[in-house]
């Protein structure tokens, strides 16, 4: 096998393991996105701690479905998991300095969100320069 073949296929392997994980992260924010739907705890008692009502609870929930959506679109998908870098940094410092809850949930899939960002940043580069016109 050829250096090029090695490096094509070490490429799929890769493209195709991130997928799976895009697929993984995308359906455990599908899962969360339907806790705050349905008012479920922990998501009613975070954000009745956080004290801004249920439209903020719904927004989240809303911005988390259409993040998990984004993960199945390639060009977006890079974009989709910063933007839930930033979402999840948010979630972790509620969850330890208001709401009192565990960390170790939304540490996983900021952690996870960012391997994706990672992974995908070129796709992330590319749709960047089609936005600025770079």
């Amino acid at each position: 096998m050829t250096t090029a073949q090695k490096t094509g296929a070490t490429g799929r392997v890769r493209n195709i393991a991130f997928w799976v994980l895009q697929a993984v992260v995308a359906g455990l924010y599908l899962m969360s996105a339907i806790g705050k739907f349905s008012n479920a705890e922990p998501a009613a008692s975070t954000f009745e701690a956080i004290g801004w009502g249920d439209w903020f609870r719904n927004l989240v929930g809303v911005l988390e479905t259409a993040g998990a959506v984004a993960l199945f679109v390639p060009p977006l998908a890079g974009a989709a998991a910063l933007a839930f870098v930033v979402l999840m940094v948010c979630a972790t410092l509620t969850e330890q300095f208001v709401s009192g809850g565990g960390v170790v949930l939304p540490l996983a899939l900021l952690v996870l969100s960012a391997a994706i960002a990672w992974g995908r940043r070129a796709s992330t580069a590319r749709l960047w320069a089609r936005i600025s016109g770079a």
